[in-house]
């Protein structure tokens, strides 16, 4: 069974992706509302996939990112944003994010990128 953290500020978010995963078959969605949790989450049960938000308190998308690759370079994270801040999504594909979602985004364009970087039983995605 795959893991999938979903680190956003707005709750909404959180839920909204978490239930489009879920529809999907990835019942292990944790969340985390800003960057500092994202990573002591991470460091804590190892998910499968990352979702950051580039905004959030305390610790920002950008930072986590950093530090959960310096922790575990082999993190597979994708970041998620709003068209706004296409400069600080290039940036996280810089620093190794693997790939983003623009907010607003619908449930297939998410599924589209997860697709890509969650393996699910038997290497088939979901």
């Amino acid at each position: 069974m795959s893991t999938v953290l979903v680190a956003d500020d707005a709750s909404f978010m959180r839920l909204m992706i978490k239930q489009i995963l879920i529809r999907q078959g990835c019942s292990n969605v944790l969340e985390a509302d800003n960057g500092f949790a994202a990573i002591e989450l991470y460091k804590e049960k190892r998910p499968d996939l990352t979702i950051l938000d580039i905004t959030m308190p305390e610790v920002d998308g950008l930072q986590a990112l950093t530090e959960i690759l310096a922790y575990d370079a082999s993190a597979r994270v994708i970041m998620c944003s709003a068209v706004a801040q296409e400069v600080m999504v290039r940036e996280a594909m810089r620093l190794g994010a693997l790939d983003f979602v623009v907010k607003p985004f619908r449930p297939d364009d998410l599924l589209k990128i997860a697709r890509k970087y969650l393996p699910c039983a038997g290497g088939r995605g979901f």
